[in-house]
């Protein structure tokens, strides 16, 4: 037996609801994959940093794009200890 037709309304409805489910999808595996980096957080020594110079390295580098961030920060001599 043949399915009736979807009118548009219908059609956009369904879509409508498909692409609110996706993007639930797409903001669960986003907090997973943010956890997953945050967990990394306290293996780092970042007591050395104010909460501010924390947030904005962290900001410009996810701004530049990892690799160039990273090839600017390895580039800066190290602190004498």
């Amino acid at each position: 037996m043949d399915m009736p037709k979807q009118t548009d309304r219908e059609r956009l409805a369904d879509l409508e609801s498909r692409r609110r489910k996706l993007d639930d999808e797409v903001e669960i595996a986003r907090r997973a994959l943010r956890g997953k980096y945050a967990a990394l957080v306290p293996e780092l020594a970042v007591e050395t940093l104010t909460e501010r110079e924390f947030r904005d390295l962290l900001g410009q580098a996810i701004r530049a794009g990892g690799a160039p961030a990273l090839a600017a920060l390895k580039a800066l001599p190290a602190l004498p200890r």
